[in-house]
């Protein structure tokens, strides 16, 4: 599943079309008629943890101001014009997002509100001025290329392509922008208080009302980056290494956007992985809160330790 990072880049493809005029449609989706979109202006492109949300409105309305993320609006400054393509990182199907946002589809799509909600699933991608081809041939032994949910082609010539996600129309964006880790409104507090509960770390971590966009590459690697052993407590842990944990959290995310931004790949320590950077055996679990999503979890017991609980007994390192 695409986390944080990844979909602000998909915000950073879709914003170069903002304030165009969407002049054909196709794709395979039938969650929303896409001859809806036809004639409408593509308005903004905002992005709320795991999700993106693109706003359109009548051709004749007025361009409101856009509110993207600086640092994506930086980079479209910078000239970047080439087709380009981000994929989502190859997860597990537990890979899913705890709180799903609620939308209402509007009564009339451009209209005042008129939002499209976009998950990414687990494969999903956006590609700009460029169709997906196949790599390799399916299990029918057919070459045969992606088939798009949606196809916008814009007035200027340019279109984007969205690949296996999900589409909704809604009302508006409905996120807490405090809980986002790459927002500069998250709220550290509100995290560092969250991650103090006595329940296993990796299950706080990837808790969306806290941590929206945080996802299960980003918890296994910033627990080896802090050392803690993903089954720990929060209650079983010092203060300074939880705030370490939420600085790795912050750091590790923003450095995954700038790698993507620069369409650089990211090396991963321990996330997949066999052996740690050291060289010690990995030992991989899936842990998940009871009745919850489980995640495949990648740790090194010598560089993250079991904490030893009040009673003297070790957190558990198998489900």
């Amino acid at each position: 599943m695409p986390e944080g990072p990844s979909v602000r880049k998909f915000q950073l493809l879709a914003s170069r079309f903002v304030g165009q005029v969407v002049a054909k449609v196709g794709g395979s989706t039938r969650k929303i008629n896409v001859d809806d979109l036809k004639s409408l202006r593509l308005q903004d492109a905002q992005v709320h943890g795991k999700n993106l949300f693109l706003a359109f409105v009548a051709a004749g309305c007025p361009l409101g101001p856009n509110t993207d993320n600086p640092v994506l609006q930086g980079e479209a400054a910078s000239g970047t014009s080439s087709p380009a393509q981000v994929c989502a990182p190859q997860t597990h199907p537990e890979e899913e997002e705890l709180q799903e946002l609620l939308c209402s589809r509007p009564e009339v799509p451009g209209g005042p509100g008129s939002w499209l909600r976009v998950h990414f699933g687990l494969f999903g991608s956006i590609r700009a001025n460029e169709f997906s081809r196949a790599s390799q041939a399916n299990k029918r032994g057919d070459w045969k290329d992606p088939t798009p949910r949606l196809v916008l082609h814009f007035e200027s010539g340019g279109f984007l392509v969205f690949y296996n996600c999900r589409m909704q129309w809604c009302s508006s964006p409905v996120a807490d922008p405090t809980s986002d880790i790459l927002s500069a409104d998250f709220h550290h507090g509100r995290a560092l208080d969250a991650l103090r509960a006595p329940r296993p770390v990796c299950y706080t971590l990837l808790d969306q009302r806290y941590f929206s966009g945080l996802g299960n590459i980003i918890k296994n690697e910033i627990l080896y980056l802090a050392k803690i052993h993903p089954l720990t407590q929060g209650s079983l842990l010092a203060s300074s290494d939880l705030e370490h944990l939420l600085d790795c959290a912050i750091q590790f995310s923003s450095d995954w956007l700038q790698s993507k931004l620069r369409d650089e790949g990211l090396h991963f320590q321990i996330y997949q992985k066999e052996q740690c950077p050291l060289g010690h055996a990995v030992m991989k679990g899936t842990f998940g809160p009871s009745g919850g999503y489980k995640r495949l979890t990648w740790w090194c017991p010598q560089c993250q330790p079991a904490v030893l609980s009040g009673v003297g007994e070790p957190t558990p390192g198998t489900e």
